[in-house]
């Protein structure tokens, strides 16, 4: 299919404000940038019954968490998510929208991890420092009012990197059991390989942009063969949570993302695979600019219903506490 109107409609916004590719800046400025166009394309903030901001510890100190809770007494299901941006940019902030979104539609407890960015925690800092959340949350469930036997993963972009690296981990390293993976157009295979010839769209999420964020990430090439990095390396797929995995037709991520969610399937996991036509990468996060945004969420808020025996929260319960 060709771009999506809205796409088009998009990409000819950037260019009449002259937005220069987050590749070509300081990394102070892309952080910057990266979440002023996020909060841009989000659309409105959706009051959850109750926001939090506290920390949880982790391998090298405290870790940010936010959490965004529906009404409810007691544990509530809970999914674990990871933002995106490139292990380089965002923070508990860049999530935000979407968590208050999959919070209310999911009605489950969702909790935002602030994991070290790279290149000053260059991999594996992220991946262990998602793993030790998961598992204080789901060892202190009274504390945070997490049902253990209702816990899920998930994240967008570098996060659903995070949350499938997560997933193994907790396989083969003592737990936490999960229960469902919600995988973002997920960077699953970090190898550098030839890309195809011809110019990359600079007012897109490209190549160039993949590679930046790569080599922030992984300053020794040779670390993207390790399965915590990729994904698609580990040699067994089996006993992982059932997983939804979401791609875009424009994204230079969308063929890894659906060679994992074949490979997840082929070791018997069961996988729902949604790709959305004419999209490109970072639409799930915009839903004020991308109708197909707000399609997906509506997507993975019915996967976790159905995976974590939840229903919708109602709105009256909605924006009680926010603090």
């Amino acid at each position: 299919m060709p771009l999506d109107p809205q796409v088009i409609a998009y990409r000819a916004a950037r260019a009449a404000a002259g937005v220069t590719p987050l590749y070509t800046q300081s990394l102070a400025e892309a952080r910057a940038a990266d979440l002023a166009a996020i909060r841009a394309g989000g659309g409105d903030v959706e009051p959850v019954h109750e926001v939090r901001d506290t920390v949880v510890p982790g391998p090298a100190g405290d870790l940010p968490i936010r959490v965004h809770r529906p009404a409810g007494p007691g544990r509530l299901p809970t999914l674990v998510y990871f933002f995106g941006g490139g292990w380089t940019l965002g923070s508990v902030d860049t999530a935000d929208g979407i968590c208050r979104r999959l919070a209310n539609a999911a009605g489950c407890q969702v909790v935002t991890v602030g994991y070290r960015l790279a290149p000053e925690h260059p991999f594996p800092a992220a991946v262990h420092d998602c793993h030790a959340a998961v598992r204080w949350l789901a060892g202190h469930a009274d504390e945070f009012g997490v049902d253990p036997d209702r816990l899920a993963v998930g994240g967008d972009s570098a996060g659903g990197n995070l949350a499938a690296a997560v997933t193994l981990l907790a396989r083969d390293a003592g737990g936490p059991a999960l229960a469902a993976q919600l995988l973002v157009y997920p960077n699953t295979d970090q190898r550098r390989r030839d890309e195809p010839a011809g110019e990359q769209d600079p007012l897109l999420f490209n190549r160039h942009s993949v590679a930046w964020y790569r080599g922030h990430y992984l300053p020794d090439p040779a670390t993207a063969e390790d399965p915590l990095a990729s994904p698609l390396l580990a040699e067994d797929l089996t006993g992982l949570p059932p997983a939804l995995v979401v791609t875009a037709e424009y994204d230079p991520l969308r063929d890894e993302g659906e060679r994992y969610a074949s490979r997840l399937r082929d070791a018997g996991v069961p996988v729902e695979l949604a790709r959305y036509d004419g999209m490109i990468h970072g639409f799930f996060a915009m839903p004020g600019a991308f109708d197909a945004g707000r399609r997906a969420q509506d997507r993975a808020a019915a996967f976790l219903r159905e995976r974590l025996g939840t229903a919708p929260a109602l709105l009256s319960e909605a924006g009680a506490v926010d603090g």
